[in-house]
This record gives C-alpha cells, sequence and structure tokens, in this order.
C-alpha cells in the first residue's frame, strides 16, 4: 500500500502539468497573427484558417499527451508488478530462509540424538565386545579340546580304516582265489560235458550211420527182392518165340504205390523182346510192391532187364 500511496504523487502532478500545458496552449494563441507570405487574395479568410490550424495542433497535442499518460501508466503498471515480484520474491526468499534454519535446527537435534545413540551404541559396543571376547575366548578353548578329541578319533578311525581295508583286502583276495577255483571246476567240468556230449553224437552218428547202412542193405535187398518178384510176373506172362533166344531188352517201368504201372517204355534191347515185355507188363496190370516208403521210393522208376527164357 505504501508503494501505491507514492506513486499517486507523481501521477498527479504528471497530469496536473499536462494539463496546463494544454491550458496554455489554448490561450496562448493569437487570432490577430497573420500569415506574412501568403497572397493578397486570401486575407479574406486568414481568422477561419488560423483557428482550423491551431484546433489541429491541440489536437494532435492532446492526442499526444493522451499517450503519454497512457504510456506512463503503463510504465507505472510494469513497475508496480516488478515491485510486486521483488516482493514476493524477497517474501519466498525469506520463507526458504526460515524453512533452511528450521531445518538445520532439525538436523542439529537430529545430530545431537545420533551422537547420544552413537555414545549409547560406543558403550553397548564395548559392552558386547567384552561379552564377545570371553565368549570366544571359551569357543577357542572349546575348540582346541574338540581339535584334540577329532585328531584322536581320526587316528582311531584310521587304524581301523587300515585293519577293514586289510581284512577287506584278504576277502578280496579270497574270494579271487574262490572264483579262480569255481572257474577252473566249471571250465574242467564243461570240457568233460563237452568231451561225453562229443562221444555221445560220435556214438550216436556211428550207430546212425550203422543203422542206415543196415537199413540201405535191406533195402537193397527188398528192392532185388521185389525186382525179380517184378522180373518174375513179367517172365510168366512173357510169350517168346525161337528169334528172341539169347537177346534181351531193358524197360523203363513206373509203379503207382499198389503196384499200377503208370508206364512203361523201350530203354534198350531187341525190339521184338521190347515188344513182347512192354505186353507182358500191360497184360500184369499191377506188378508187386514193398509198402515201406524207403523201398517204394527207391522201385517206383526202375529199368528192368527182359531176357526170355527157354525150356
Amino acid at each position: 500500500m505504501t508503494a501505491k500511496s507514492k506513486l499517486t504523487l507523481p501521477i498527479t502532478i504528471s497530469a496536473g502539468v499536462h494539463v496546463g500545458v494544454i491550458v496554455a496552449l489554448a490561450l496562448g494563441i493569437s487570432f490577430d497573427d497573420k500569415p506574412k507570405h501568403l497572397p493578397q487574395a486570401q486575407q479574406s479568410e486568414p481568422i477561419v484558417q488560423a483557428v482550423v490550424v491551431d484546433q489541429q495542433r491541440i489536437n494532435e497535442h492532446a492526442e499526444k499527451l493522451k499517450k503519454q499518460r497512457a504510456d506512463a501508466q503503463q510504465l507505472e503498471r510494469e513497475r508496480q508488478a516488478e515491485l510486486d515480484r521483488q516482493a514476493r520474491k524477497a517474501k519466498d526468499e525469506v520463507r526458504k530462509e526460515q524453512e533452511r534454519i528450521k531445518q538445520l535446527e532439525n538436523q542439529r537435534k537430529l545430530k545431537e540424538q545420533e551422537t547420544l545413540k552413537a555414545n549409547n551404541a560406543a558403550k553397548a559396543a564395548k559392552l558386547k565386545e567384552a561379552e564377545e571376547k570371553a565368549k570366544a575366548q571359551k569357543a577357542a578353548d572349546l575348540r582346541k579340546k574338540q581339535e584334540a578329541e577329532r585328531q584322536a578319533a581320526e587316528k582311531k578311525a584310521a587304524e581301523k580304516r587300515k585293519a577293514e581295508a586289510a581284512a577287506a583286502a584278504k576277502k578280496r583276495e579270497d574270494e579271487r582265489k574262490r572264483k579262480e577255483e569255481a572257474e577252473r571246476k566249471r571250465k574242467a567240468e564243461e570240457a568233460e560235458r563237452a568231451r561225453q556230449e562229443r562221444e555221445m553224437a560220435e556214438a550216436m552218428a556211428a550207430e546212425q550211420v550203422a543203422v542206415s547202412a543196415a537199413r540201405s542193405r535191406q533195402v537193397v535187398s527188398e528192392v532185388n527182392k521185389y525186382t525179380a518178384m517184378i522180373t518174375s510176373a513179367i517172365q510168366r506172362r512173357l510169350i517168346v518165340d525161337e528169334s528172341m533166344r539169347g537177346k534181351s531188352c531193358v524197360v523203363n517201368v513206373r509203379l503207382a504205390k499198389d503196384g499200377f504201372v503208370t508206364s512203361s517204355k523201350t530203354v534198350s534191347g531187341d525190339p521184338v523182346v521190347c515188344r513182347a515185355a512192354k505186353a507182358a507188363i500191360n497184360n500184369a496190370g499191377r506188378l508187386p510192391v514193398s509198402s515201406e516208403p524207403d523201398v517204394y521210393e527207391k522201385m517206383k522208376e526202375i529199368n528192368l532187364t527182359v531176357s526170355p527164357e527157354f525150356n
């Protein structure tokens, strides 16, 4: 409010001066003055022209004063705004300073509390250090005792492990020997079993060979017997004449399992004897055949030699 009251007086004075100037100009105008260089023909209207010119100057001066007054008011407003800003800034600075002082006071109090707390903590730390030292000494004594006991236990355990290792080594050696002996016996038994199986196989093979040989001989004997019987059956049906004497024919004959002749053909020999032999075979129809498969297998297709017989 003081700053605004200080500005009122200068504004009032400035306004008064401007009004005075306007009045002086208005009163100081001489309507009798005449233009020095105007022609004589224009002297009939000098008063009117002077009045117009002076009125224009008055208006211009009034406008100029009005603008100066407006500018002064604008400057005054800007100055007042600057003063307000500075006042706000000073007030803000005062507030900040008060806050800083308050913060410093709080920091001082906090520091005092921290110092007190640190002193108490130091006392507690010393007490705790003494307790920890006593506890550490007690723990050290206990560790020494435990270390001695541990070393004694380790020594005893090492001796025990050594004895157990020796016993385990002996056991492993005994087990190795037992396994070696068992393996030797197993191999011997396998060799003996293989020998016996080999001898048995050889004996069975020999027996089989003997049986096969005996059966082969038996089959041959049977084949020979039935061949003779077939030849005899053909001879009984063979029609002969003197032209066949001393001659023969080889005939291939195929037989069914019941002795039925399925086919017959000449292999070689005298044609006359061959014709007579084939006629005798066809006339027989069925020929003697063994019921034993292995004998029949040898006889199902045979070559017969037919030789006419003369009494």
